[in-house]
């Protein structure tokens, strides 16, 4: 049976997993009233958590579902259409450990979260917003930060990524008064290609990507981190100089 029209691509590049016959399928997209997120009723079981914010089209939280079918997946993003897009894929590919809800990433951060319930917080590519009055809206604040500690289980995970230069200087300095930042030197070695579709853009126009998986620590660091209001110092999506990673 030829399955090729059960793959499809983004850029060239094949989204994971596979389209099962329509019986198979599940529902993914979730609505919830406002309160604590309540992981064992929405999924029905105690399991690793693992949560992308901003997730876009679903990309990253999909491969990780596929590839740990133990863990539960939670991606949260303000934009209606991404998350519907996301659901629909999911749901094709009858994924039972992951949902998909529309929400602000501060807030479900802030409020929606509780404390020691995660064990993986992803962040990828965050709007870096490149006009000056435009800083404060900028997400990985040092509040933001501090409380991400505070909902990362001991020897959590917070994985960033970004393609801005100032943004990441900035965040390999105020990430690491709460998490022990590990860079990593290249791709992601479970999609080279790229994890999200901004990855697979950025990489495709030569820009460069920055990485890290940063183990929380046991007790912040006693350090000063400022606020976010560092110049992105790019205000186009465009080539710049440097190796592609």
């Amino acid at each position: 049976m030829d399955r090729s029209r059960d793959i499809e691509c983004e850029f060239g590049v094949p989204f994971p997993g596979r389209i099962l016959p329509r019986e198979q399928w599940t529902r993914t997209g979730l609505r919830v009233a406002g309160g604590p997120f309540d992981w064992e009723r929405v999924f029905g079981r105690a399991a690793p958590r693992v949560v992308d914010l901003g997730c876009g089209n679903g990309r990253f939280l999909i491969a990780s579902a596929l590839a740990r079918p133990h863990c539960d997946h939670l991606g949260i993003d303000l934009v209606q259409v991404a998350v519907d897009y996301a659901a629909q894929r999911a749901n094709r590919r009858g994924l039972p450990n992951v949902r998909f809800v529309v929400g602000d990433a501060g807030e479900w951060m802030c409020d929606r979260l509780g404390a020691d319930s995660v064990d993986e917080v992803h962040v990828y590519h965050p709007q870096p917003y490149y006009e000056p009055d435009a800083s404060a809206r900028r997400l990985l604040t040092p509040p933001f930060l501090e409380r991400a500690w505070t909902v990362v289980r001991r020897g959590g995970l917070l994985v960033l990524q970004t393609d801005n230069r100032a943004y990441w200087q900035y965040l390999l300095r105020a990430a690491g008064k709460y998490f022990e930042p590990d860079v990593l030197p290249g791709p992601w070695p479970d999609a080279p290609l790229g994890r999200t579709r901004r990855e697979i853009q950025a990489r495709q126009k030569g820009l460069v990507v920055w990485r890290m998986q940063a183990r929380r620590r046991d007790l912040p660091l006693d350090v000063f981190v400022p606020q976010p209001d560092f110049d992105a110092n790019r205000p186009r999506f465009r080539r710049t100089k440097g190796r592609s990673r």
